[in-house]
C-alpha cells in the first residue's frame, strides 16, 4: 500500500515539468535527479558543465534530464542578462553587474524561471534559506495580492490517528521570524490552499499558541494577535474550517478538544497547524521531526509567482525526491 508521500511522487509522474537544480557539487542531489529521471518524475535540469556530471546517471535517467553550463556566454546567456537589467534597472543593476550575477547559479536559475524556459527550482541542501529566497524575491517576485512569501512543511506521523490520517501541515516554519495578525491569516489561508491542492486534504485549521480559548481578561498580545487573525479569517476567507486560540493538544486530541473547545468542528481534528511565530513552528517541527519519527518535508514556499523549494541542509536524497514531486504539483496547480 502507497503512503501518502509515494501518493504524491506518483501524482507527479509524468508532469513533464521543467525543475531546475542548482546543486550540482552535492552527492545527494545528483542522486535525487538520476531517481527523478529514471522514474519520469519531471524534466530536470541541472547546472553544471555536461562533461563533468553525465558519468554520473544512466541512460534512462539521461532521457530526463539536461545539463546547462551558466558560464557557457550564448545567445540565451544574453537574453538572461538583458532580462536581469530590466528587473533590477530601479535598483542600480548595470550590464557589467548583471554578467556577473547571472555566473551565480541562483540568479540562473531564477532567470530561467522567470523567462519560461523553467517550470520551478528546488535547492537548499548546500545553501543558506536566505540566500535561496533572496534572488526569488528579486526575480521571480510574489504573486500579485499576497503580500509575503510562507512557508509549510508537509509531515507524515507513523501515528495515523493525528490529522489526516497522520499527514499534517506546519506554517510557517521557515521564513517569517514575527507574523502579525494579517500575516498569521494569509499564512493560514495559503496553507489551506497547499493542503487542498497539493496533498488532496480538506483542510482545518488550527491557530496555535499556548492557550485554548482564554477569555477578554487575556491581555498578552502573543494571544491576542492569534485571536485577532481568526477573526480576520472569518471575514476574508468565510469558507475556511478555522478556529483558535487553540493549544496543540487541544487541536490534534478529540478528548482534549471535548474538554477545552467543546462544539469546535476544529479542535481534535485539526490538519493544518499554523504557528504564531518562527521560533515556536521551527523548534516544533524540528522536536517532531526527531523525536517522533515524522518524516517532514520542506520547507516549501508559497506565495511566489512560480515555485521555488528550499531544501533542509540536513535532507536526504529521497527527500529532495519528494521535494521535486512537490514542486511539479505546485506548476500543475498554478
Amino acid at each position: 500500500m502507497l503512503n501518502v508521500f509515494d501518493k504524491l511522487i506518483e501524482k507527479a509522474k509524468h508532469t513533464n515539468k521543467r525543475l531546475v537544480l542548482t546543486e550540482t557539487e552535492d552527492e545527494r542531489v545528483l542522486s535525487a535527479a538520476e531517481t527523478a529521471g529514471e522514474m519520469d518524475l519531471c524534466k530536470v535540469i541541472l547546472l553544471g558543465k555536461e562533461s563533468e556530471l553525465k558519468s554520473h546517471f544512466s541512460a534512462k535517467a539521461l532521457e530526463n534530464i539536461t545539463f546547462v553550463d551558466v558560464e557557457e556566454e550564448n545567445e540565451t546567456y544574453t537574453k538572461y542578462v538583458n532580462l536581469l537589467v530590466e528587473l533590477r534597472k530601479a535598483k542600480g543593476m548595470t550590464e557589467e553587474k548583471a554578467r556577473q550575477e547571472i555566473k551565480n547559479k541562483l540568479v540562473y536559475s531564477m532567470l530561467m524561471v522567470k523567462s519560461g524556459d523553467a517550470d520551478g527550482v528546488v535547492s537548499g541542501a548546500i545553501t543558506h534559506t536566505a540566500d535561496v529566497l533572496r534572488p526569488a524575491f528579486q526575480i521571480v517576485k510574489v504573486k500579485p495580492g499576497v503580500s509575503k512569501v510562507s512557508s509549510v512543511f508537509i509531515m507524515e506521523s507513523p501515528n495515523e490517528k493525528y490529522g489526516d490520517n497522520g499527514f499534517l501541515i506546519f506554517a510557517d516554519c521557515g521564513v517569517n521570524p514575527n507574523p502579525t495578525d494579517e500575516d498569521l491569516a494569509e499564512i493560514a489561508i495559503l496553507s489551506s490552499e497547499t493542503a487542498r491542492t497539493i496533498c488532496g486534504m480538506d483542510p482545518k485549521v488550527a491557530m496555535l499558541t499556548y492557550s485554548t480559548k482564554s477569555g477578554d481578561e487575556m491581555k498578552d498580545e502573543n494571544v491576542c494577535k492569534v485571536k485577532r487573525a481568526v477573526e480576520i479569517l472569518k471575514t476574508k476567507a468565510p469558507e475556511l474550517q478555522v478556529d483558535g486560540e487553540l493549544q496543540a493538544d487541544a487541536a490534534l486530541v478529540e478528548s482534549v478538544a471535548k474538554l477545552k473547545a467543546p462544539g469546535s468542528k476544529v479542535a481534535g481534528h485539526a490538519n493544518v497547524l499554523i504557528f504564531p511565530d518562527l521560533n515556536a513552528g521551527n523548534i516544533a517541527y524540528k522536536l517532531v521531526q526527531r523525536l517522533a519519527g515524522v518524516k517532514a518535508v520542506g520547507p516549501v514556499l508559497q506565495g511566489l509567482n512560480s515555485p521555488v523549494n528550499d531544501l533542509s541542509r540536513g535532507t536526504s536524497a529521497d527527500e529532495i525526491v519528494l521535494c521535486m514531486a512537490i514542486t511539479a504539483l505546485q506548476v500543475a496547480g498554478k
